[in-house]
C-alpha cells in the first residue's frame, strides 16, 4: 500500500483498470467459486455477471477480500509464454475462447500472462507491479450482475459520480441477444469465420441487422407523431451516416425530412469562448448561437420560411441567403450535433414533440470472458483511419488529440445519453478486423521517440488478435463504416496499398 500511483493518461487508466479487474476476479472466485465475466462498460464502471445473481452479502465479502489482497500488496507478475503453449494451457483450463485467440498467431510468439497470488489471466495490456497500487474502487449491485467502478484519466482522484445508464444497458442487451443468434460470442468465433472465407457473409448479416433497426426507429418516430428528431453521440460514432439513413427510412413512410447540422450555428469565431489554456472551445455549448438556433427552430415548426445559415470554416463566420426553406405540413425536422440531447439547445420546443437518439459504437464483441473490446478503442480506430483517409492526419496526430476529444465528450455528450428515447448501436462485429488493415501501417509508422509510441504499441498489440479483412467490397456504399474507410473503390484501393 502507499504506492501513490496517479492516473495521468489513458494508458495509465488501462493498467489501473486491468489490475483492479484481476483483483476482483480473484476475489470473486475465492468467495463464491464463480468465474465472473466482464461485460460492457456501464454506469461509469464495468458490468460483470455470472451464471447466477450474487447476493448483497456475497458482494460485500468480495469487496472485503479485495481490500485484503490490496492491503497485503500481493505482487503481480507478467509471465512470458509461447503462443502454442499458452493455447494448450487455456484449452486444458476450459477457456476455449482464450485459446482460440492464439490459433492464428506464430506458435513461438511470446504472449504475456498476468499472475496474482496463483490466479492467472490474459489481460492483453500491462498490469501494475502489485495489488497495492489500487487505492480506489467500488462494487455495486446492478440488475443481475455487479458493477466494478474505478477512477479514470478524467477523474483520477475519485470514483466518478454514479449515473444509471439504463438505456445503454438495454442497447448492449439487445446487441448481445442478436449476436448470440448468429453464433458469434467471442472474437475467436469471428476470426474462425474470416479464416474460413466467410467474412462477406458476416458483413451482409450485420448490415441487414442495422438496416432493420434503423427502419424500426423510423417507424416509432412517424407513428409517434414526432416533429423533431435530435441525434447526438461521441466522436466517430457514425452520426452523419446514421442520420442520413434514418432520413431515408422516414421518407419511405412519409415525406422526406429536413436535415440540419448544428455546426452551421457556430458563433462568429471571434466570439468563440476560450478554454482555461486560452485555446478556443469549439466543443462547448457556448460555441453555438443558441438565440438564432432556437428562433429558427420555432419558426420552422410554425411553418414559417427561414434563412438557414451556412458556416464558413475558412473565414469563421455564418453566411446567409443560400438555404431559404420551410417545413411542409407533417415534414419532420432531423437535427444532428454533439449537443442535440441537451435540452438547452431546444428549450423552446415541447418535449412531447422531440425524439432523441444517442448513437455510439457499443462494441458487441468480447475478446474473451474477462476482456471486453473497449468502445473508446473502437472509436479511436475509426477516427484514426478517417483522419488519414480524408484529413491528411497521421496516427500520431490523432492520438495526440484524443485525450482532449474524450474530455470534451465527458462534459458535453455522455451526461445526456440517459435522456435519449433510444440508443442506437452503430458498431458492427467485423469492423475492427477491417480497420486493422488500414490502421496497422499508420501505427507502425510512429517512431520510438514519439510521445505516442507507447500507446501506439498498445493498440498494435491489441489489433493483432483480429484476423484481417482486407477485401472491403461487401461493405455497402451507405454503411456506417464507409464514413471512415471511404467509398467502395477508394476504400478497396486504400486497403490494398496500406496492407
Amino acid at each position: 500500500m502507499g504506492h501513490n500511483f496517479k492516473i495521468k493518461s489513458f494508458s495509465d487508466e488501462r493498467s489501473y483498470h486491468n489490475t483492479a479487474i484481476m483483483i476482483y476476479l480473484k476475489a470473486a472466485k475465492e468467495i463464491t467459486g464463480l468465474d465472473m465475466r466482464i461485460g460492457n462498460s456501464l454506469n461509469q464502471g464495468y458490468f460483470s455477471y455470472a451464471n447466477r445473481a450474487l447476493s448483497s452479502t456475497e458482494i460485500h465479502k468480495i469487496w472485503n477480500r479485495m481490500d485484503q489482497i490490496i492491503e497485503k500488496d500481493i505482487p503481480l507478475h507478467e509471465e512470458k509464454d509461447t503462443a502454442s503453449h499458452a493455447m494448450k494451457k487455456w484449452e486444458t483450463l476450459g477457456c476455449t475462447e482464450k485459446a482460440g485467440l492464439l490459433r492464428y498467431r506464430d506458435p513461438e510468439e511470446t504472449v504475456i500472462i498476468a499472475e496474482l497470488g496463483g490466479y492467472r489471466n490474459c489481460m492483453y495490456c500491462h498490469v501494475l507491479p502489485s495489488a497495492g497500487y489500487i487505492d480506489l474502487f467500488e462494487l455495486r449491485q446492478y440488475r443481475n450482475g455487479v458493477l466494478l467502478r474505478l477512477p479514470n484519466a478524467l477523474n483520477p482522484d475519485s470514483i466518478p459520480d454514479y449515473r444509471d445508464d439504463d438505456k445503454l444497458y438495454d442497447a448492449f442487451a439487445r446487441s448481445n441477444k442478436l449476436r448470440k443468434k448468429t453464433g458469434i460470442r467471442y472474437l475467436a468465433d469471428i476470426n474462425d469465420r474470416i479464416h474460413d472465407g466467410l467474412s462477406d457473409d458476416i458483413i451482409r448479416a450485420n448490415e441487414w441487422l442495422q438496416r432493420r433497426e434503423i427502419k424500426e426507429i423510423a417507424e416509432t418516430i412517424v407513428e409517434g407523431g414526432k416533429k423533431i428528431v435530435l441525434i447526438a453521440g461521441p466522436s466517430s460514432s457514425g452520426k452523419t451516416t446514421t442520420a442520413k439513413r434514418l432520413c431515408e427510412a422516414i421518407a419511405e413512410l412519409t415525406s422526406t425530412p429536413l436535415y440540419l447540422g448544428t455546426d452551421d450555428y457556430f458563433v462568429e469565431r471571434s466570439q468563440t469562448p476560450l478554454l482555461p489554456d486560452g485555446t478556443p472551445d469549439f466543443e462547448g455549448l457556448g460555441a453555438l448561437d443558441l438565440d438564432l438556433f432556437n428562433m429558427q427552430m420555432d419558426d420552422l415548426l410554425a411553418g414559417k420560411e427561414v434563412d438557414i445559415p451556412e458556416f464558413d470554416f475558412i473565414y469563421g463566420k455564418k453566411t446567409f441567403g443560400k438555404r431559404i426553406t420551410k417545413l411542409e405540413q407533417g415534414q419532420i425536422l432531423v437535427i444532428e450535433g454533439i449537443h442535440s440531447l441537451n435540452d438547452v439547445l431546444t428549450q423552446n420546443i415541447d418535449r412531447r414533440d422531440k425524439f432523441k437518439i444517442y448513437i455510439s459504437p457499443l462494441t458487441q464483441l468480447s475478446m474473451d470472458r474477462h476482456n471486453r473490446v473497449s468502445t473508446a478503442d473502437a472509436r479511436l480506430l475509426r477516427r484514426m483511419v478517417r483522419d488519414n483517409q480524408f484529413r491528411g492526419y497521421n496516427a500520431e496526430a490523432t492520438l495526440e488529440a484524443w485525450p482532449k476529444v474524450r474530455a470534451g465528450e465527458s462534459v458535453n455528450i455522455f451526461p445526456y445519453s440517459s435522456s435519449a428515447d433510444v440508443v442506437f448501436n452503430s458498431s458492427t462485429v467485423y469492423e475492427t478486423n477491417m480497420l486493422r488493415t488500414f490502421a496497422e501501417p499508420l501505427l507502425e509508422a510512429i517512431d520510438e521517440d514519439s510521445k505516442q509510441y507507447v500507446e501506439a504499441q498498445r493498440i498494435l498489440n491489441f489489433i493483432k488478435y483480429f484476423v484481417k479483412i482486407e477485401n472491403t467490397e461487401a461493405v455497402p456504399d451507405n454503411a456506417i463504416l464507409r464514413e471512415f474507410i471511404g467509398p467502395r473503390k477508394q476504400a478497396e484501393d486504400g486497403g490494398k496499398e496500406k496492407a
